[in-house]
């Protein structure tokens, strides 16, 4: 084992992962580095969010990937930056020597240098701010039951006032979810006045979801309009208080909840890896994924800018970082058996396409589908069943497939959602 090239991979994403399962089978050792001992499937933390799928449902040990890859050693720690000149990577255990360096660290939550925002809303990145968004969703309903004296109607309203910035996949998920969660709470909270709950989605530009076409993006604000989503385009925020959320306009929203979906940087550290990066914070990289000045770190997948070819950098999706991951293994195999940095491979994205869930039996799809095969725009209960196809065949897990394809069926059905547990985490 002494003698075999050492490759560390930062990050237990989808990139990370792909990665090491692909370096698994050669003739090396891997370390893989993380915060967090399991792997996050980030498409489906909205439902965690709002109350449909538990945390363990989307999140799987990342050891278990790798109990037959005596080769892949598993390593908990948060990395601090690189040295790319003693080749170690820096962490809050310790240094890690290597022979090739992997970034894929993924992405964290843009504010876009608003601190008042940053400090006040919510994210949904994680798993813990996945279940905090869910505690806090389902207090304010407890929180405005409580509110029966009429002075106290426009403190309940702020309450029940409920807004997510952010037009992207996440933030028409996030939103569509929410309005179900909602009919099911009009059952159970007997002394609310549901006419007084609001769910809006402020979108900075004209229109949501760009990575598919026009119609399709009218056919998501009409559907969402439909089930009682207020739409609002062409509206920024400008600040935000933990009560009063401030647009450009000058027009102020009484809420105490704003979800924050507007946005993806890469994690602080990477500034330290000895890498050029850009104003989200991602390393920029070659044709061949090499960051700019270095001849044996990589980095793919969010915290990655790769911009040859294209009018702009790759997009933070999973697919993405995949794809590099695979390149990125056949490159350092190259390396190690004398090709120089010159002579690799250049990365060439393949899309497939997008889809976004709207609500149950509500989606819209578009692109060159994996799987599928072939060329495919549809919208409605074909592409909703499509979506749960295409991220039931992501998801880490035969368990994690049965038991989300069984709740998946019994909310489609009867609107079960059972995960409405207020759970902080001082308990």
């Amino acid at each position: 084992m002494a003698d075999r090239k050492h490759i560390v991979i930062v990050g237990a994403g989808f990139g990370g992962v792909c990665l090491a399962q692909e370096l698994a089978k050669k003739d090396v050792r891997i370390t893989l580095v993380d915060q967090h001992n399991y792997h996050l499937f980030q498409p489906l933390l909205y439902q965690v969010s709002t109350a449909v799928l538990s945390p363990s449902e989307i999140a799987y040990p990342t050891r278990a990937f790798f109990r037959k890859n005596k080769n892949v050693e598993f390593f908990l720690a948060k990395a601090r930056g690189a040295d790319q000149e003693r080749r170690v990577l820096k962490t809050d255990h310790g240094e890690i020597s290597y022979d090739y360096l992997v970034l894929a660290a993924g992405g964290t939550t843009n504010f876009f240098g608003n601190e008042s925002v940053e400090r006040s809303s919510f994210a949904m990145k994680t798993l813990q701010e996945a279940i905090e968004v869910r505690n806090h969703i389902v207090h304010e309903f407890e929180r405005a039951a409580k509110m029966t004296d009429p002075s106290m109607a426009d403190e309940r309203r702020r309450h029940l006032n409920f807004v997510i910035v952010g037009g992207g996949a996440t933030g028409i998920e996030m939103a569509g979810a929410m309005m179900e969660l909602i009919s099911i709470f009009k059952e159970e909270y007997h002394n609310i006045d549901f006419s007084e709950v609001s769910v809006s989605l402020l979108e900075a530009m004209g229109s949501v979801l760009p990575m598919v076409p026009p119609d399709l993006q009218q056919y998501t604000i009409k559907a969402l309009r439909k089930r009682g989503v207020n739409v609002c385009l062409n509206t920024a925020v400008t600040g935000y208080d933990g009560s009063n959320l401030v647009l450009q306009s000058g027009e102020i929203i009484p809420t105490r909840t704003v979800i924050w979906a507007a946005g993806v940087r890469a994690q602080d550290f990477i500034k330290d890896c000895g890498g050029e990066v850009d104003r989200s914070g991602r390393i920029i990289v070659g044709e061949n994924l090499l960051v700019k000045g270095s001849d044996r770190v990589f980095a793919i997948g969010d915290c990655a800018n790769f911009h040859h070819g294209t009018e702009r950098p790759l997009p933070t999706v999973a697919p993405v970082a995949t794809q590099q991951a695979v390149q990125v293994s056949k490159s350092i195999m190259a390396l190690i058996s004398g090709r120089t940095p010159d002579q690799l491979e250049k990365f060439v994205y393949h899309d497939v396409g997008a889809m976004a869930t709207i609500a149950k039996g509500e989606a819209v799809m578009n692109g060159p589908m994996p799987v599928l095969g072939f060329m495919m725009k549809a919208s409605g209960l074909f592409a909703w069943i499509a979506w749960m196809f295409v991220h039931l065949i992501r998801l880490a897990g035969r368990c994690s497939n049965f038991t989300v394809t069984i709740k998946w069926i019994w909310n489609y059905l009867f609107g079960t959602r059972l995960e409405r547990i207020i759970v902080h985490r001082d308990e």
